[in-house]
């Protein structure tokens, strides 16, 4: 058994892995962060490890609303894990030390309470996923209905939720006359900051109208664009990485050499100078976040059904079969771009180009099924927003169409070969349901998820611009599978 990566064995390190260069007995903690995942720990977490050297105030302490497994992973290791950037060219190894304690929340509410509300703490940031705002995404609204926030207004002081613990912190932050800290979401939802705003004082309003309006005037919600592809860490990358650092460690993160962060820049309480590792700080984050969630979250979601369907394991190997090259190629330039409206010093072009690059890097195994998780919650953002706009235009969806159907195949559970697909979705079970009494015909299955609004709200369903191209394309998957009618389509779709 190897020794294990913490702070006591640093100095074990080769001189090619890079490490921590500040006294992390310095660092004070600055930011919560509340999904600590594999994105947050190659994405933000770099960033501020970038800038604790010039100021430690800045620490992060991170938190689990669900599992423990990030946090018996990283607590042996003192917080301290691998970062591996990999391309065709090669691997490069760096361990990062910016958080400085994992929280498991349920395990410990008061704890995370606690810290949230110390007058140190001026960020919480956040990555949930969407399914973690509880809220409809078809809306942006918060879901009153939903279980966590029904839990989390009768029991305010146990919250389960990312709003119930942000929002009790803040009333407790108000009543203890401590300024409020600035809510930083750094998830894909449509303008995130907005959304994550109305988010939050709807719940407060909900416990008491005039914190609500507390919430609404005082609170910062910067809007944020988030860009790393961070696949999910396999057993081959423990062991590889065991064997160049010569020590253990539970749970490195492996990404690419591309990462963007684009950030409004309201923080009332200050921030960390992260634009001196690359950030960029803007008045108007939204034209870059429609760019990335619809070249990139788009195309990628389009990817994960399709080559799964087509029996791909991951994205590169999607790519590698350029008739999904072409398709994806296709959908970018005919039909996102001409929805963007970019800041003139923006290169489209050049942004694409990389995308197809970034796609096709053999060096990173990701998951077709790994992107294709939770759709319910992603479609409305990735790819149906990108609809609206072109339907407005009366402009042509046959690419984003067929990405819609390759979904809709997809949730029924059941592959092209007669095997099960895992699907992990929160409606899953309405899911599975839809697609039992629509008893294979494709016809009945896309009337019964058009019916659900939550996802294709009241407008598409009823519009037979939409319903056209997505029956025909599912009624095609159906009949000849993924991998052909990819083949076919991308020599029949109009420009």
């Amino acid at each position: 058994m190897s020794k294990r990566l913490s702070d006591a064995t640093l100095a074990d390190l080769p001189n090619a892995v890079m490490r921590p260069r500040y006294d992390r007995r310095a660092v004070t903690t600055g930011i919560v962060h509340l999904g600590v995942g594999a994105f947050h720990r190659a994405h933000q977490a770099v960033y501020v490890d970038d800038v604790l050297a010039q100021d430690p105030h800045w620490g992060i302490v991170a938190a689990s609303l669900r599992s423990p497994d990030t946090s018996d992973a990283l607590e042996p290791q003192n917080g301290l894990y691998t970062l591996s950037i990999r391309s065709g060219e090669g691997e490069a190894l760096r361990v990062i030390g910016s958080i400085g304690r994992v929280i498991v929340a349920p395990q410990a509410v008061d704890d995370l309470l606690g810290v949230m509300t110390d007058p140190r703490t001026r960020i919480v940031s956040l990555t949930v996923t969407e399914k973690g705002y509880c809220h409809d995404p078809a809306t942006g609204m918060l879901n009153e209905t939903h279980p966590d926030v029904v839990h989390d207004l009768q029991n305010p002081h146990q919250p389960r939720s990312a709003p119930g613990f942000i929002v009790e912190a803040l009333r407790r932050r108000r009543m203890a006359g401590i300024a409020p800290f600035t809510v930083l979401t750094c998830d894909n939802l449509p303008s995130n900051g907005r959304t994550v705003k109305r988010v939050l004082t709807r719940f407060a309003e909900l416990s008491d109208p005039a914190f609500g309006r507390f919430v609404a005037d005082e609170v910062s919600c910067p809007s944020t664009m988030v860009d790393r592809i961070v696949p999910a860490t396999s057993d081959e990358d423990r062991q590889r990485i065991r064997e160049t650092l010569g020590l253990s460690d539970a749970w490195p993160v492996v990404t690419e050499p591309f990462t963007q962060w684009v950030i409004e820049d309201r923080f009332p309480q200050g921030r960390p100078a992260w634009e001196e590792s690359g950030a960029q700080f803007v008045t108007d984050v939204e034209p870059y976040e429609h760019m990335k969630l619809r070249l990139l979250n788009g195309s990628h979601s389009t990817l994960a059904y399709l080559g799964y369907l087509a029996g791909y394991e991951t994205v590169a190997d999607t790519m590698a079969d350029g008739s999904f090259e072409r398709l994806i190629t296709g959908l970018m330039n005919q039909e996102v771009t001409p929805t963007l409206h970019m800041p003139a010093d923006a290169d489209l072009t050049a942004y694409k180009r990389a995308l197809i690059e970034r796609f096709k890097n053999p060096a990173l195994r990701h998951r077709t099924w790994q992107i294709a998780m939770d759709g319910s919650q992603k479609l409305p953002q990735r790819l149906l927003g990108t609809v609206r706009d072109r339907l407005r235009e009366n402009a042509s969806i046959d690419r984003l169409a067929l990405g819609v159907a390759a979904w809709m195949r997809y949730v029924t559970g059941v592959d092209e070969q007669g095997g099960v697909i895992d699907v992990r979705d929160p409606m899953a079970v309405r899911l599975r349901e839809t697609a039992d009494r629509a008893g294979g015909s494709p016809e009945r299955l896309a009337g019964g998820l058009f019916a659900m609004r939550e996802i294709f709200g009241d407008d598409l369903p009823r519009d037979p611009r939409f319903t056209g191209p997505v029956g025909t394309a599912l009624a095609r998957l159906y009949a000849q599978g993924a991998k052909r009618t990819v083949a076919e389509w991308i020599a029949t779709v109009r420009p």
